[in-house]
């Protein structure tokens, strides 16, 4: 866990310490063209400070591979319509043990990038993917704002 402590700790910059804007709970996902069975209910935390131009966001969540892993992201939005933003997302998890499941991996760590909205309290996110198992993970939970 000392790997994923240095990404969390990499991936924050200071100014977000002050405290948390969003807390966001990851239920579930959907593996599309899935050709293996993957564990869709995935309960999971995060939050989120929102900064000026990029939004910073550390979780945990019960991942596809029926394992804890946490992940630090940086995000993109744009309001398109009052209550609704559409976005771009990059970030890194680490999914212990399951590195090799992965086409790009650094051991255990994986790169995550792809799109994201929100309306209200539901958001969502589509992955692509370049994998033989699974032509795009599609994400969704709540979230709500803290301050």
């Amino acid at each position: 866990m000392k790997l994923s402590a240095m990404i969390l700790a990499a991936l924050l910059p200071t100014t977000a310490l002050a405290g948390p804007d969003r807390l966001s709970i990851l239920l579930g996902s959907e593996h599309v063209n899935a050709t293996e069975d993957f564990q869709e209910f995935n309960p999971g935390v995060f939050l989120t400070w929102e900064q000026e131009t990029f939004d910073y966001s550390v979780g945990a969540f019960y991942n596809s591979y029926e394992d804890v892993s946490v992940l630090a992201s940086i995000g993109y939005d744009v309001e398109v319509a009052p209550e609704f933003e559409v976005g771009v997302f990059a970030g890194l998890a680490l999914y212990p043990g399951e590195g090799d499941r992965f086409s790009h991996a650094i051991g255990d760590v994986v790169p995550l990038a792809g799109f994201q909205a929100r309306y209200r309290n539901f958001f969502t996110q589509l992955i692509p993917t370049n994998a033989d198992s699974v032509d795009a993970v599609i994400t969704f939970g709540l979230t709500f704002e803290l301050n």
